[in-house]
């Protein structure tokens, strides 16, 4: 009876075991057959109505001039610098397709001019510039037409002064006389996607300042009161992307704050699905 017993007890062990083994292996099953799938989202900058903040200024500059003295003209070359142009905009879009935008620009600016085959003169000047425009286009892709006006505060003029191609002399002077102070000028553009730019600005007033006087040996001269300079530059990568909202919308709050756009985000999800 005892043999009996021991037998009965050891087969309803293994029928157990074989019963949790199996759910077991069941659940494991179930658990193995997810679905993971990746969901594209696509948004862009604020929608229309809403302000924001966005990298700008100008990127390398290529500067030409038009400069005569006593009415005959000055030999110059065109100018090319990439540093230190910088600055940030602040934006306001009406629409999908109309906006305007101000903001801070640092710009180094000036021409070369030989007036002789001797004699080649450097001189450029630091400003900082306050645009003032408006965008005409397809604002949520990024190709579009800008345009408006500027006033730039010169802060620093520099010049050198080279001899038969040496280096003879060279100093900059802080809020020079050398240069009007303030400078107008006008400036359009294109911009075209991902971020791409180009932009061209046209100076208003001549580059000297015609009323400047200096003492050369005791005697008091204007050696700007016979030449007229009139400047334009034209500039690449002249940017309104990649900033930042001034009113910022958490997404997994509402999706109605965005539209589409160009910024992409991959978002993942994974599902069990049900036997």
């Amino acid at each position: 009876m005892n043999f009996i017993r021991y037998t009965m007890l050891i087969l309803g062990l293994a029928a157990t075991t074989g019963l949790r083994a199996q759910n077991d292996t069941l659940e494991s099953s179930v658990e193995v057959k997810r679905k993971v799938s990746y969901h594209f989202h696509i948004y862009a900058p604020p929608k229309p109505r809403h302000g924001y903040v966005t990298a700008g200024g100008n990127g390398p500059l290529l500067s030409f001039a038009r400069v005569t003295n006593n009415g005959e003209h000055v030999r110059n070359i065109p100018r090319f610098t990439m540093f230190f142009n910088v600055g940030t905009n602040y934006n306001y879009d009406f629409s999908n397709h109309f906006g305007f935008f101000t903001g801070l620009n640092i710009k180094n600016i000036g021409l070369i001019t030989k007036p002789n085959d001797s004699v080649k003169l450097k001189q450029r000047v630091y400003t900082l510039g306050v645009p003032l425009g408006f965008k005409v286009g397809n604002l949520r892709d990024g190709f579009f037409f800008f345009a408006g006006g500027e006033y730039d505060l010169a802060f620093n003029y520099k010049e050198k002064y080279f001899l038969h191609g040496d280096k003879k002399s060279k100093f900059n002077e802080w809020f020079s006389d050398r240069t009007d102070l303030l400078m107008p000028s006008v400036f359009a553009g294109f911009r075209f996607p991902p971020g791409f730019g180009v932009k061209a600005q046209y100076y208003l007033n001549d580059f000297f300042n015609k009323d400047y006087t200096e003492t050369v040996n005791g005697v008091k001269t204007t050696p700007y009161k016979d030449i007229k300079a009139n400047m334009i530059f034209v500039t690449l990568s002249y940017n309104f992307g990649g900033g930042f909202k001034c009113k910022t919308h958490e997404y997994h709050q509402t999706k109605t704050k965005y539209r589409k756009g160009t910024k992409v985000i991959i978002e993942k999800r994974t599902e069990i699905e049900d036997k």
